[in-house]
This record gives C-alpha cells, sequence and structure tokens, in this order.
C-alpha cells in the first residue's frame, strides 16, 4: 500500500488559502476513511492554520477535528520562522524539529517519505 504525506504549506491569508487547507484536510478524511496510509503535515506558513482551525467557529474546524488523528504536527522551525510558535503550543500539536538547518533550528525531514516510498502532495 502507496503512503501519502499531505503537505500544507499555504499561508491562512484569502479563500485560496482556505480552498487549500479545505482540500488537503479533505483529501486527508477521504483517504484514511478509504484505509489508506495518509499523514497530514503542517509546514511552511502552513504552521499557521492548527491554532485557526482549533477555533469551534472556524468554517474547517469541524473536518480539523475528523482528522485531527492523521496530523503529525507542525514543523518547529517554521513555526519559529512565521511566528506560529506560541499559537501551536495551545493547539497540542507537537512542534517537529527532525532535521537541523542553518539558521533557522529544527524543521521536518520531508524527504524521509520520498526514501521510505511515501507519495508528497502539497497544498
Amino acid at each position: 500500500m502507496t503512503k501519502t504525506a499531505i503537505v500544507v504549506l499555504a499561508d491562512i491569508q484569502g479563500e485560496e488559502s482556505l480552498g487549500r487547507v479545505f482540500n488537503a484536510m479533505f483529501l486527508a478524511y477521504e483517504m484514511n476513511e478509504n484505509g489508506q496510509n495518509a499523514t497530514l503535515i503542517f509546514q511552511g506558513a502552513g504552521v499557521r492554520w492548527p491554532a485557526e482551525l482549533s477555533k469551534p467557529g472556524h468554517p474547517g474546524h469541524d473536518l480539523y477535528q475528523a482528522v485531527l488523528p492523521i496530523v503529525r504536527g507542525a514543523c518547529g522551525g517554521c513555526a519559529d520562522v512565521f511566528g506560529a510558535t506560541e499559537s501551536l503550543a495551545n493547539t497540542g500539536l507537537e512542534l517537529i524539529r527532525e532535521r537541523e538547518i542553518p539558521g533557522v533550528g529544527g524543521i521536518i525531514d520531508l524527504s524521509q517519505y520520498t526514501r521510505d516510498g511515501s507519495q508528497l502532495i502539497t497544498f
């Protein structure tokens, strides 16, 4: 069975970004529902999404809650760069810092997914 890492890179501003995160979550939901091995990751400016999606009044809140069990976490270095470290702390998501990058700190090592044969889908 193919493994899939779905990566949200889109920032929280604008309708297109909202569409991207909805489509990422819907794909993760659909794949999980069909028994496929999928993981949802927040990286880059996308690390701002979990705090927004955690708000009960957000239109994506219910879908986010449904996919939360397959969310791997958020990129720690990206959270630092994009000012989301504090807001992510309130979500309970793990800040992943598995690969050191000069000047940034630890980030999620997306290359591990390609090494293990996973496909990467970015939004």
